[in-house]
């Protein structure tokens, strides 16, 4: 995005950004910038029925009491306080901090853009996805419609704008082209989206939490391969890092840096100097001085034998079914 990082290990956006406490313990382990909780649509929208209502209930009762809710209780509105909260938080870290916006409609996007600008944040992290539920509509106009929100949002603010994009398109690789050569400065792979579950005891759907595991690394990361030398825009990969070993393989790949989410809460904030110490043993290991000196070495495009990059899931037909079920102790 432009912006100069101590590390390649940004904390990702997430609840734990919104205690003043946790931002200072955050910089303090080494992290390279910080991506604040997302604002919602959906709680904007919420919040707003629901303060409608309020200041409406007795409308009909008596003309007075319209007078009920003052109209200085907008000010005190989610979107409002987020807003607050965010400028706080701007002026409680030394280093980047980048908001992100996670709206549905596109006048959304634009406003809160402007308003998030004015908070003095360095960037903003536009969350783009969207779940299919008519089978009618037509599937390029979901790339489309993201597209020329984009655009407006990008020609709406003068800070950097990244792009966090779900890998669910049919040519990812040309969603992030052409998101680049309309200004985005940076791409986040992937979202981790929200999926529901089903308690079979109640017959009720559940909603667990969604943290990540190690192997889904892997999707980012050969993302990561594919991109780096193709675009300009920085790559910053995000799911399934919890050790500094993790961040290896993310830049031997291609990535620019990684986002950690999961792993601060299961391993706490202080995790990110352990990582980044990791990070430090193992280029002092292979005498690497720097990140570029082994970033992108095993991208597609520096790799003779480019098999890694083709025919993902066939690649089963050279692997021993016998040396599968050994390692998994099946037989011996």
């Amino acid at each position: 995005m432009g912006l100069e990082l101590k590390s390649p290990v940004i904390a990702g956006a997430s609840n734990l950004s919104t205690n003043i406490e946790n931002l200072k313990q955050i910089e303090e382990s080494g992290a390279g910038a910080i991506v604040y909780k997302s604002l919602f649509e959906e709680q904007m929208q919420l919040e707003n029925l629901e303060l409608y209502e309020r200041r409406t209930e007795y409308e009909e009762r008596h003309a007075e009491m319209v007078t009920l809710f003052p109209e200085s209780h907008k000010d005190m509105s989610y979107p409002a306080q987020h807003l607050v909260n965010l400028k706080k938080a701007r002026e409680t870290v030394s280093i980047p901090l980048i908001a992100s916006i996670n709206a549905v409609s596109e006048q959304t996007w634009i406003e809160y853009a402007k308003e998030i600008e004015k908070t003095g944040v360095d960037g903003l992290e536009l969350n783009f996805y969207i779940t299919p539920e008519k089978f009618n509509d037509p599937y390029e106009e979901i790339e489309k419609s993201q597209l020329k929100t984009f655009k407006k949002v990008r020609a709406s603010v003068k800070i950097p704008v990244a792009v966090k994009l779900s890998p669910f398109y049919s040519n990812p690789l040309k969603v992030i082209s052409d998101l680049e050569r309309a200004g985005a400065d940076a791409f986040v792979l992937f979202n981790r989206l929200f999926q529901p579950d089903i308690d079979i005891s109640t017959e009720e759907h559940v909603y667990p939490y969604s943290l990540s595991n190690v192997e889904d690394n892997r999707l980012p990361m050969r993302f990561a391969g594919l991109l780096h030398g193709n675009i300009k825009s920085s790559v910053c990969t995000s799911s399934g890092i919890f050790r500094g070993y993790d961040v290896v393989k993310m830049i031997l790949a291609g990535a620019d840096c990684v986002q950690v989410v999961s792993t601060l809460y299961l391993n706490q904030i202080g995790v990110i100097k352990s990582i980044i110490e990791e990070l430090g043993k193992w280029m002092d290991s292979k005498k690497y001085k720097s990140l570029d000196s082994f970033r992108g070495k095993l991208s597609k495009n520096r790799l003779k034998d480019k098999l890694p990059y083709y025919r993902a899931q066939y690649l089963d037909f050279q692997m021993s079914t016998t040396a599968i079920l050994k390692k998994y102790k099946v037989i011996y």
